[in-house]
C-alpha cells in the first residue's frame, strides 16, 4: 500500500479531469491512499471522488507564490510520512509543498527549471500525450507505460440524491418537466462563450417542446442568465450565483442534456452521466473533450481555429457567432 500526495489543478474542469489520474492510481493499486492539495473551492468536488481520501486546502491565491505558507503546509504534512508526490502543475511553486514534506518520490513534468524540487522529471511529449488527461494520468504510472497511458478511465463524480431534491424543492423547479441545463459562462475569456441569444433560442424552442431550462454558473454568469431566460415564462430558471459549485453535481446530474461551452461545468456534466453538448471553437474539442461516451461536440472548425486566445485575434468570434443554434437543436436527444 503507497501513500501519495498530489498537486492539483486551478481550474475546475482540470480537477474534474484529474479524477481520471486518480482513478487509474487507484485500479494499479486498490490500497492506496491519494489525498489532494487544491484551491478551498476544489474541497467540496474532491469529496465527491471516492478514489480520494482528503483534500488539503492551500491557503493561497491563484498566481500567488506565499512561499511561506507553502513550507509551513509542507513541514506539517511530514508527518502523514507520503510515500510519492505527483505534482500536476508544471510551475516551480506547485512542487514546493511536497519537496518541504520530505516526501522521497515527486514526480512532475519538466517546467520551470524544477531540478531539485522534483526526483523524477518527465518529458512532456505533445504528440502522444495530446490530451488534458492523458498528461495528467501519465504521471501516474510507471515511465514505460505513460506514452500513452492506457486505458484511460472516465471521470465519475458521486451524486447526493438527497441534496439533489432540497434544490428542486427550495428552488421550486419543475418536477414534471425534464429538465436541459445550459451553462453560458467561461472563465477563459469571452472567445469561448456562445453567444447568448443564440442559448435563448434553444431554449425557447426546448421550452415549447416541454422541457425546462436550467441556467447554471457563477455570481459572474447571473447577469447573463437573465439574458437568456428573459420573456422565456415559468419554465425557465436562471441558477447562476445561487446555487454553490458542488450543487451543480446533482443538478446536472439529474438533467436529461447539457448545453456548454467549453468550460468546467462541462467537464461536472460529463462526470455525472449527463448527455453533453460541447460548443467549441476557439478551443480544441480533440485536446480537452467531455470525458464521457454521451457527448455531442458542436465546432466549425475554421481555419483560424483552435486559436487559444482569450479574445478573438481577429475581432470576430466567427466559430461562436456563425454555429447557429438550428445546428444544436436538430442534435437534441
Amino acid at each position: 500500500m503507497a501513500k501519495y500526495l498530489i498537486v492539483g489543478p486551478s481550474w475546475v474542469g482540470d480537477m474534474v479531469m484529474a479524477q481520471s489520474l486518480f482513478s487509474r492510481v487507484k485500479k494499479d493499486d486498490h490500497e492506496a491512499i491519494i489525498d489532494v492539495i487544491g484551491p478551498a473551492w476544489s474541497a467540496p468536488i474532491l469529496a465527491r471522488m471516492p478514489e480520494v481520501r482528503q483534500a488539503i486546502t492551500l491557503k493561497t491565491a491563484h498566481g500567488e507564490w506565499g512561499i511561506k505558507t507553502r513550507r509551513s503546509l509542507g513541514k506539517r504534512l511530514q508527518a502523514e510520512q507520503y510515500d510519492k508526490a505527483i505534482i500536476i502543475p508544471r510551475s516551480w511553486k506547485s512542487a514546493l509543498v511536497p519537496f518541504f514534506a520530505n516526501i522521497p518520490v515527486r514526480v512532475g513534468f519538466h517546467g520551470e527549471q524544477r531540478f531539485v524540487l522534483l526526483t523524477e522529471r518527465r518529458k512532456l511529449d505533445k504528440t502522444i500525450l495530446d490530451q488534458t488527461v492523458k498528461r495528467f494520468t501519465s504521471l501516474g504510472v510507471d515511465i514505460e507505460k505513460a506514452y500513452p497511458p492506457e486505458p484511460l478511465i472516465h471521470p465519475k463524480l458521486v451524486v447526493d440524491k438527497n441534496n439533489q431534491q432540497h434544490l428542486l424543492s427550495h428552488f421550486k423547479l419543475s418536477k414534471e418537466r425534464p429538465a436541459v441545463a445550459l451553462m453560458a459562462g467561461a472563465e477563459f475569456g469571452p472567445s469561448k462563450q456562445w453567444p447568448l441569444h443564440h442559448f435563448q433560442e434553444v431554449a425557447q424552442h426546448l421550452i415549447r417542446k416541454g422541457y425546462q431550462i436550467w441556467v447554471l454558473g457563477g455570481p459572474k454568469d447571473q447577469e447573463d442568465g437573465d439574458k437568456i431566460i428573459d420573456g422565456l415564462g415559468e419554465f425557465a430558471f436562471n441558477l447562476c450565483g445561487k446555487t454553490k459549485l458542488v450543487d451543480a453535481i446533482d443538478l446536472l446530474a439529474y438533467s436529461e442534456q447539457a448545453i456548454s461551452n467549453d468550460s468546467g461545468l462541462m467537464h461536472v456534466a460529463a462526470a455525472v452521466g449527463t448527455h453533453v453538448h460541447g460548443i467549441y471553437g476557439s478551443t480544441s474539442d480533440a485536446f480537452t473533450p467531455p470525458l464521457t461516451d454521451k457527448k455531442t461536440i458542436h465546432n466549425l472548425h475554421l481555419d483560424c481555429s483552435p486559436c487559444f486566445k482569450r479574445h478573438c485575434p481577429l475581432g470576430h468570434t466567427d466559430c461562436q457567432h456563425n454555429l447557429k443554434p438550428h445546428s444544436i437543436i436538430h442534435t437534441l436527444k
